[in-house]
């Protein structure tokens, strides 16, 4: 063998050799699970476990995503934050719990009713991430109501609590399976993402603020399967208030509600608005349970608001022990904004294109209760049809144009079944 001979063989070799590494590297078993347990976490629910958990987090996302795993136990955490391509698995018996210290919780810039101010970051919570999910049959509890008032009497004055979880221009976030427990201020708080998927989940919470699901500013959401009994809102749709709001132009929108159980305590099973100046549209409420203790279903809004209301569906609808199945105010709910819509006509919300269709109401003091429309700019189309049970009083509307009452056979209701002011429409007299 010649010295050129030689050299080519070699090379030959190393190649091989390097090719050979190559491979091994590339075929090497990617790691895909991460253990809390591995990275600390005791689980007897007095040691606290926040650094163990997002050492586990922070390695999954390093590593290009996976799944953190949370065995039975009860874990004492502070608030923590899910990065991208990480699912965090809840085993049955796994329950997360909130800790009582304020400090636990970093302050952070936060959104609270579409106002911008530092707060608290919630327990669970995510950022600018995809592809999030939280799944399993586990429980997850939130820190006690008195560290909202710890907050915000705290050092830094009127700063928001923390939320239960709070996920922040997020794409495709999944929460399935586990059941959830709070009393402090709003459960579940998607914000500004797209492709929101809420299903299976039990949502247990008491007192003022104690909202279920807060939908602010999202597309694509889809609720199913859930079983919601909340202190305020179970469910509620927002998009911002003010000009801020109208400028950033992002309406929650295309949201799908199904086979769901909606009970309030104090307020709404579904509330829309009243923060909307962003706008709210194509939202579809199907086969759903709904008890509220004002209304089942309000639509609220008010001056200097602006935005819109559009395509409202709801369709084989159960309601229950509710002073109204559906209110409409428009004129004075909720806090003025900072920056409120300017204009006679430009400072109200845009109302249309809302259908109820094959409902059921049992034990329901009023039907419809639709007088709080501006005038200036009339409720465009609202459409009820095939609806039956009973109530104490019928229909009140008033600023509308494009009604349709058809099929309307309640019982038990005194005085005219449609109270109208200024309404056009067909069925008005008889609902037929």
């Amino acid at each position: 063998m010649n010295i050129k001979s030689s050299a080519y063989f070699i090379f030959e070799i190393m190649f091989a050799m390097q090719a050979a590494t190559a491979l091994a590297q590339t075929t090497r078993p990617v790691r895909t699970e991460f253990d809390v347990r591995v990275y600390g976490a005791v689980g007897d629910g007095k040691t606290k476990d926040t650094a163990s958990f997002q050492k586990a987090l922070d390695q999954c996302a390093s590593a290009g995503g996976g799944t953190v795993s949370v065995p039975v136990g009860n874990y004492l955490i502070g608030s923590i934050s899910i990065g991208s391509n990480t699912t965090l698995q809840l085993a049955p018996m796994a329950c997360l719990i909130g800790s009582p210290d304020i400090d636990d919780y970093p302050i952070v810039h936060s959104e609270w009713e579409k106002d911008y101010s530092q707060g608290r970051r919630s327990l669970l919570s995510g950022s600018k991430a995809n592809h999030i999910s939280i799944t399993g049959r586990g429980w997850i509890c939130g820190p006690p109501p008195s560290l909202r008032r710890a907050s915000e009497a705290g050092g830094v004055r009127g700063v928001r609590g923390p939320l239960l979880m709070e996920f922040v221009e997020c794409d495709h976030v999944t929460l399935d399976g586990f059941s959830t427990e709070y009393a402090g201020s709003w459960s579940i708080h998607p914000l500004l993402c797209r492709d929101f998927t809420a299903r299976n989940l039990v949502i247990r919470s008491i007192g003022v603020y104690g909202d279920g699901i807060d939908v602010d500013s999202c597309s694509g959401v889809h609720i199913e399967n859930c079983n919601i009994d909340s202190g305020d809102d179970s469910i509620a749709l927002k998009s911002g208030k003010g000009m801020a709001a109208v400028k950033l132009a992002r309406p929650t929108e295309n949201v799908e509600i199904s086979h769901c159980s909606l009970i309030s305590s104090n307020y709404a099973g579904l509330g829309i608005g009243t923060e909307l100046s962003g706008g709210i549209r194509n939202v579809h409420i199907d086969h759903c349970i709904i008890s509220g203790h004002q209304n089942a279903i309000f639509i609220k809004s008010r001056d200097g608001r602006a935005g819109f209301i559009d395509n409202i569906v709801g369709e084989n609808l159960t309601v229950y022990n509710s002073p109204t199945f559906v209110a409409i105010d428009l004129l004075d709910k909720g806090t003025q904004a900072v920056d409120p819509i300017p204009g006679k006509i430009e400072q109200w919300t845009t109302a249309g294109n809302i259908r109820f269709d094959n409902v059921r109401v049992i034990d329901v003091t009023a039907l419809i209760v639709a007088g709080g429309i501006p005038s200036d700019r009339p409720l465009d189309q609202f459409t009820l049809s095939n609806i039956s049970g009973n109530c104490s009083r019928a229909i009140t509307l008033s600023n509308m144009t494009n009604v349709a009452l058809s099929n309307i056979s309640v019982t038990g209701y005194q005085g005219p079944l449609v109270t109208q002011t200024n309404v056009q429409g067909s069925g008005l007299d008889s609902g037929k």
